[in-house]
């Protein structure tokens, strides 16, 4: 398991496809805040309910100068159907390798239905406009999770 990312920490870059197939950097969003979550796998219930939560939130975080990108391991043509699907907002980003997850500590162990697993850790950092890690979350609830959000960045 990887280590996990504190405040203070710089938040390791990456390029990753997007739905589309086009190459998005967190270096394209220096300068802005960016909201950096990650999840386990689209077209499930409790992704959509959180990729729904922050498309839902996204003129607000945007308004604050708050990007948002989910990253999950899926690939380009999963993201497309997704975000199609539930008329998604956000930027969405695909990483089969989990290298990105690896990096930011977002995958690894964890518990599931009380087994140890290996999986993606649903986590959300923010980083801010120099690229330093900001917040840190892991282990978050896909649901009320985008509001607490909200109300710890008191936006």
């Amino acid at each position: 398991m990887s280590e996990r990312l504190q405040s203070g920490d710089t938040a390791p870059a990456f390029t990753l496809p997007d739905a589309d197939g086009k190459d998005v950097s967190l270096a394209d969003h220096k300068g802005r805040k960016v909201i950096v979550y990650f999840y386990p796998k689209a077209l499930t219930p409790g992704c959509t309910k959180q990729a729904c939560d922050f498309t839902d939130n996204i003129d607000l975080l945007a308004g604050a100068g708050y990007d948002v990108i989910g990253v999950s391991p899926d690939k380009p043509e999963r993201l497309a159907k997704f975000r199609e699907q539930e008329h998604l907002k956000v930027t969405l980003v695909g990483d089969p390798s989990k290298e990105v997850l690896a990096a930011y500590g977002a995958y690894g162990e964890k518990q599931s239905y009380g087994k140890t697993v290996t999986g993606v850790i649903r986590s959300t950092f923010v980083v801010d406009e120099e690229g330093l890690v900001e917040h840190a979350f892991y282990n978050v609830r896909a649901t009320g999770h985008v509001a607490k959000i909200i109300k710890d960045l008191k936006i």
